[in-house]
């Protein structure tokens, strides 16, 4: 068994779930165990992006003792977009 942490964060809130599971487990797995699914239901797994200490991975990674692994968001905005709108709204 290894211990991981799967952490999701919403614009109001954080959980990090700490959570043993068997050796050789995948990232996906991981998120499976985890129980976000469930408490997050806006998070769909065939669409999530996931990264192991801010570098982002596939579902299939391997997961080791001690990784984090994140469940990112997708953007809101487009950051090159919105820079854009900044520089057009300054003219």
């Amino acid at each position: 068994m290894v211990n991981i942490e799967v952490a999701y964060a919403t614009p109001k809130e954080q959980l990090i779930v700490t959570v043993a599971i068997e050796e050789g487990a995948t990232v996906e797995a991981a998120i499976q165990v985890s129980g976000l699914l469930a408490l997050f239901p806006e998070i769909t797994l065939s669409e999530l992006n996931a990264g192991i200490f801010g570098a982002v991975c596939q579902l299939d990674q391997l997961v080791t003792q001690g990784d984090r692994i994140e469940i990112y968001r997708p953007l809101v905005h487009d950051p090159k977009e919105a820079r854009r709108q900044r520089a057009l709204n300054r003219s």
